[in-house]
């Protein structure tokens, strides 16, 4: 359904006296993923990895420095205009108008897109709402009226409305409440078999992509640490980073990974380290780690590591 190639994003962050860019941010760099139709796809890492730059480019919200997205065979131009690409944001409080109507937010996709007279309008903003657990009496309230959870609800409807393909879900639960994350999650698969929706999930929370995730893409400062099936990764990671991640999650019982601890903070994307960019904070690094590993294929996956460099 969606290819990924060669997929960079720099963000210009000093200027010489002409305004000219003369120093990036790297944010994404040279990323290639493909996503199958009714699957869903995750893609983890710390903050700073370069999740949200990568949903934010395929929702059109940014546009890629360099690379292509091939969106059902056709490469993709102008996400803004493709309907069957959607996106949920991760903090409702914030990606709602404060000053709108719940009827308005949850429209306003279909009076951007003309897509429908005003009765049939009205006609799916209710039935969108239905489809999340809404009554139809909340169309009339202000977000600031509402919880977190129907909050998250109302921007899940809002993307529901024109019908789309393909749902981006941006950390959808991770400014919620513990008790009502589940609830969001059930609702989200819930709507993914009504529907028929493919998602590309962004998250920090190894927990939620071993329940839901059929494939998964590890990030580090922008660049592929791992990606491949989420049930081979989770149950043997091979990358030290995502050993590290999966180590970090809290679990009953034994532990029978060994033991990687991730000590210190992600280096600045202004000044990352040279050769592999985890080599600063991976408890196995030795000398050849000072140069770039390449993205390799190592047993049904890919993973860049100089550990793994000896069978392609």
């Amino acid at each position: 359904m969606l290819r990924v190639e060669n997929l960079s994003k720099n963000f210009p962050v000093e200027f010489d006296i002409f305004g000219k860019p003369k120093r990036f941010l790297k944010a994404v760099q040279d990323v290639s993923f493909q996503v199958e139709k009714g699957s869903v796809f995750s893609i983890v890492g710390e903050s700073g990895s370069g999740k949200s730059t990568i949903a934010r480019i395929l929702s059109g919200i940014y546009n890629p420095s360099s690379g292509k997205i091939y969106y059902e065979g056709k490469i993709l131009k102008d996400a803004k205009r493709i309907k069957d690409i959607q996106i949920v944001f991760q903090d409702p409080e914030t990606s709602l108008n404060p000053r709108k109507t719940i009827s308005f937010i949850v429209e306003e996709g279909l009076l951007v897109h003309r897509s429908a007279s005003r009765f049939e309008r009205k006609k799916i903003v209710r039935d969108a709402i239905k489809s999340v657990g809404l009554t139809s009496d909340i169309l009339k309230k202000y977000p600031h009226q509402l919880s977190g959870g129907q909050k998250q609800r109302v921007a899940i409807a809002r993307s529901l409305v024109l019908k789309p393909k393909l749902l981006i879900l941006d950390e959808p639960t991770s400014a919620l409440d513990v008790s009502v994350q589940a609830q969001i999650l059930n609702l989200l698969m819930e709507l993914k078999e009504l529907y028929n929706l493919t998602y590309i999930l962004i998250t920090h929370d190894l927990k939620i992509v071993n329940h839901l995730s059929d494939q998964v893409m590890v990030l580090y400062l922008g660049q592929i640490m791992e990606m491949g099936r989420c049930d081979s990764i989770i149950e043997n990671p091979f990358h030290p980073y995502t050993k590290s991640l999966i180590e970090s999650i809290p679990k009953p019982g034994e532990n029978n990974l060994e033991n990687f601890s991730l000590s210190g903070e992600m280096p600045s994307p202004l000044n990352p380290p040279e050769g592999c960019a985890f080599q600063t904070r991976c408890p196995v690094a030795f000398e050849k780690c000072s140069k770039k590993p390449p993205l390799m294929n190592f047993r049904g996956r890919k993973v860049r590591c100089h550990l793994y460099n000896q069978e392609v």
